[in-house]
Order: C-alpha cells, then sequence, then structure tokens
C-alpha cells in the first residue's frame, strides 16, 4: 500500500475548504472496516477525530452515552482512509496477554502468534479499545507505557522489543470517562486509574443533532412520511432525556435510552410492519415494541408508549 491525500469535504462530506486534504492508503486491507454509504459524519467531531489522527501519537478517548457512535466514527472514517483496525471490546477479566499475543501449535511447532495489540503496533494500525471503562484499573495501568509511546517488550516471545510504527494509534471509548457509574446507568463500569486517563486526549460524543437524524432516516426509512420520520426524532430525544434524567422531561427516569442505531432500527421495522395496519395494529408502536420497549421493564415499556403518544398519536402519525 502506499500512502493517498484525501479531501475533508469530499471524502467525509462536511464543509471544509477544498484545500484541506488528510493522509490514507490507496487500497483497504483485511483488517479495514466495512463502509456505510449512509453514515453521516458531524463536523465538529470528524475534525477533533482528523485532528488527533494527523497530529501526533498521544491517545484518544472517546466518552459519551449508549449509542452516541463513539466506535462508528473511528470505523468510518478508517473505511474511507482505507486504513486498518485491530478492534476489542474490553471486559473485567480482560487481560494483557489477550492483546499481546500467545503461543500455539502450528505444524508441530510452538510459534507466537500476535495479538491485537501487539499486530496495530507492528504495522501501524489503529487499535480500538471499546467500552475501556469497563477494565480493571491495574489492568488498563499496564498500557501507560505503550499510551506514552514506549516499545512493547514481550517477554514470551524471547523478550521481543516491537517499537510502535509511526502510523499507531491508540484509542479508547467508554460511557463514563474513566470517572465509574455515578447514577446507576451504566452497572459494571469502574472508576480508572487518574494517571492512566491523563494520557488521553478526551472528545466527548453526544447524540447527533436534529438535522443530521432527520437526514439518516431520509437515507434508511425515505417510504415513511417526512412527518412520521421527523416525529419519531422528537420520540427519540425526549427518550434520550427522560434516560439521562437532566430535569428537561416531563417523565420519570427511564433504564433504556433511544441510540441512532435504535431509532434507525424503528424507522426501518415500521415500514416493515406498515401491512398490520390493516389488522388494526399500529405498525409504529409495534415497531417501537421490538426495536426498544421489550428490552425494558414493564413501567419503562409503557413511559415509552406514553412518549410515543404524546409526539406521534395514538395511531402512530405525528399528533
Amino acid at each position: 500500500m502506499t500512502t493517498q491525500r484525501f479531501s475533508v469535504r469530499h471524502t467525509f462530506g462536511i464543509d471544509a475548504p477544498a484545500s484541506v486534504q488528510v493522509l490514507g492508503f490507496d487500497q483497504p486491507t483485511q483488517f479495514t472496516p466495512a463502509l456505510d454509504s449512509t453514515y453521516k459524519f458531524r463536523k465538529e467531531l470528524v475534525s477533533d477525530v482528523l485532528a488527533w489522527m494527523q497530529v501526533g501519537q498521544e491517545p484518544l478517548y472517546l466518552t459519551g452515552p449508549t449509542g452516541s457512535g463513539k466506535s462508528s466514527i473511528i470505523r468510518q472514517i478508517a473505511a474511507r482512509l482505507n486504513q486498518s483496525v485491530q478492534a476489542v471490546t474490553a471486559h473485567s477479566r480482560l487481560e494483557t496477554p489477550e492483546l499481546i499475543g500467545h503461543h500455539t501449535l502450528i505444524d508441530g511447532d510452538m510459534v507466537f502468534v500476535d495479538g491485537p495489540l501487539t499486530t496495530a503496533m507492528r504495522y501501524g494500525h489503529l487499535f480500538l479499545l471499546d467500552e475501556i471503562d469497563l477494565l480493571d484499573p491495574a489492568t488498563a495501568a499496564g498500557f501507560n507505557g505503550i499510551l506514552e509511546g514506549e516499545p512493547l517488550v514481550i517477554p514470551e516471545n524471547g523478550g521481543e522489543v516491537v517499537v510502535p510504527h509511526p502510523d499507531f494509534r491508540f484509542v479508547a471509548t467508554g460511557n463514563t470517562a474513566g470517572s465509574g457509574d455515578r447514577n446507576g446507568m451504566y452497572q459494571g463500569t469502574i472508576r480508572q486509574n487518574m494517571a492512566f486517563m491523563d494520557r488521553f486526549w478526551i472528545c466527548q460524543v453526544g447524540y447527533p443533532d436534529v438535522e443530521s437524524e432527520q437526514s439518516i432516516l431520509e437515507q434508511v426509512a425515505g417510504s415513511l412520511p417526512e412527518i412520521v420520520r421527523n416525529s419519531m426524532i422528537e420520540v427519540a430525544n425526549s427518550v434520550r432525556s427522560a434516560f439521562m434524567d437532566d430535569g428537561s422531561g416531563d417523565v420519570p427516569p427511564l433504564d433504556v435510552t433511544m441510540s441512532t442505531r435504535t431509532l434507525v432500527r424503528w424507522a426501518r421495522l415500521t415500514h416493515f410492519f406498515r401491512g398490520l395496519r390493516r389488522q388494526g395494529i399500529d405498525p409504529t408502536k409495534h415497531a417501537l415494541d421490538r426495536s426498544l420497549a421489550f428490552k425494558a421493564n414493564p413501567e419503562t415499556r409503557e413511559a415509552l408508549h406514553e412518549i410515543m403518544q404524546r409526539h406521534m398519536g395514538d395511531d402512530g402519525s405525528s399528533s
């Protein structure tokens, strides 16, 4: 592969001077994420991530509510720049050797096989560690040297030293910015060591604005009337406010939220179930149950139905 310059305006569809370009590669690899042609980039967010990619080798931490697009922004930027990504989802029992590598038997010989972190460092890939705030702080602290740009030493492979490739980047995502679960919304998250967190760039990722989600729903569910799509976005934002309990809503706090991913699923299912109206079944409510409400407790499910009725009426149309 050879490097190639990409126009920010044409590649990401955002308002930027035509002269602004970023480096990528001329062709994808087996580790390049699949491109989602319907993905809509948010200017401020993509600008922050591109700046991080181009400026230096410090790690990046994307924090925000569930389903706000923390990992998808990384994957879709990489897809358009033909960059390779080694992605891992963290959990409380994840240990460093799982990321570095292990010995395995190949053709009768014990061979050391690189893990995703070693592969990323060796070949200059992006290393994406999702849900990092589920990680045990002691394990996370083991990354401190790597986050500082130091070589990786692999004792299990005869003390091999892997010097990080200049294109290697470390990016993490989490719901709590390393502060732990303060309000019970993200059980299992753990407060991270401050010295560990101090090594990251921090980028706050919220849900897309109304215009962005209007554009997304127009692409994926354009057969639905615009007034219905817009009402669905109103429902989504009311659900998010209640989930975050920011004091702006008029319903009790909810135990689920509606990500853009769930909003898209709801719109698609509403179109799919449209024939149920002939049987006297509201396809919008039917789709809401299957895309979100059935995941919630009975009280939250009832609240979701009330929110939908308030914004869309009894028959799923805009009120």
